[in-house]
């Protein structure tokens, strides 16, 4: 896989004092399992040379493929039975806030129909994640296809991208704090700034006016913070890996305890 670039507003105290990150591979695996619905882009068939995009529902398999139920009088089935290559456009589900700062992802490959021994897993996997579908999923002209990545590329926000290898990713699990992260940023960033400024300064000397967590997972979480100079983004790690939004609690509750004891 790719090495990962610096971030642009990486500050010197993140140089010398790194914290452990998510492999690209999981947060590339995490966006895709927190977010259900994502551009797919087809051969166009009609318009030869030219890509076609189409809104797709998706929901993923035991491997962590991308699942599709389409009907054969759409157009991008049409255009993948003449040319199996396609590409899934994934953002992070709150990436209408920055959508240029947010998380992205491209998966290409080749679509193929889900093979017979495999449709009841399947069939359930994807009812599980669109309920509504189960009006029409016995239509006789819908069928599940599926999404087999050859290649990924991976945006994690500003300066920070890179290809992924299949195989990395078919290893990769969604991060254990995907689905309460969101619930975590918003209580700091509602409740809990004095304390993130505390952490910002003892772990990254970084003296600030204002915080905000921007992201959070297993390892450590983001700051963005905002001085008289600049905004500096950093990232502090946990004393240990977290896998539940109460053990994340404790763990930053415990940093702050002993930012505050060692100030004294």
């Amino acid at each position: 896989m790719t090495e990962p670039r610096q971030h642009a507003y990486t500050t010197e105290s993140e140089e010398l004092n790194p914290a452990p990150e998510t492999s690209y591979a999981e947060r590339a695996r995490t966006m895709l399992f927190l977010n259900q619905t994502g551009v797919l882009s087809t051969h166009s068939n009609k318009c030869p040379g030219f890509p076609f995009g189409s809104t797709m529902p998706y929901a993923l398999d035991a491997a962590g493929r991308p699942l599709f139920l389409v009907s054969s009088m759409a157009m991008h089935t049409k255009n993948l039975k003449a040319d199996a290559r396609c590409s899934l456009f994934v953002t992070a589900p709150d990436a209408h806030l920055d959508p240029l700062g947010a998380g992205r992802m491209t998966l290409l490959g080749s679509a193929e129909p889900v093979p017979s021994e495999e449709l009841a897993a399947d069939r359930a996997a994807y009812l599980a994640a669109h309920e509504n579908a189960k009006y029409y999923v016995d239509f006789a002209d819908f069928s599940f296809w599926r999404l087999n990545p050859s290649e990924l590329y991976f945006v994690g926000g500003f300066g920070v991208m890179g290809w992924i290898e299949a195989a990395d990713f078919e290893r990769a699990v969604p991060d254990p704090l995907a689905e309460a992260a969101s619930g975590i940023l918003e209580h700091m960033n509602r409740d809990h700034m004095p304390a993130m400024l505390e952490l910002a300064q003892h772990e990254k000397g970084v003296v600030a006016s204002e915080a905000k967590m921007t992201a959070v997972d297993r390892l450590g979480f983001h700051l963005r913070l905002t001085t008289p100079e600049r905004v500096h983004s950093v990232r502090i790690g946990f004393p240990d890996e977290v896998c539940s939004a109460e053990a994340c609690r404790q763990a930053i509750v415990s940093m702050v305890q002993r930012s505050r004891k060692q100030a004294d």
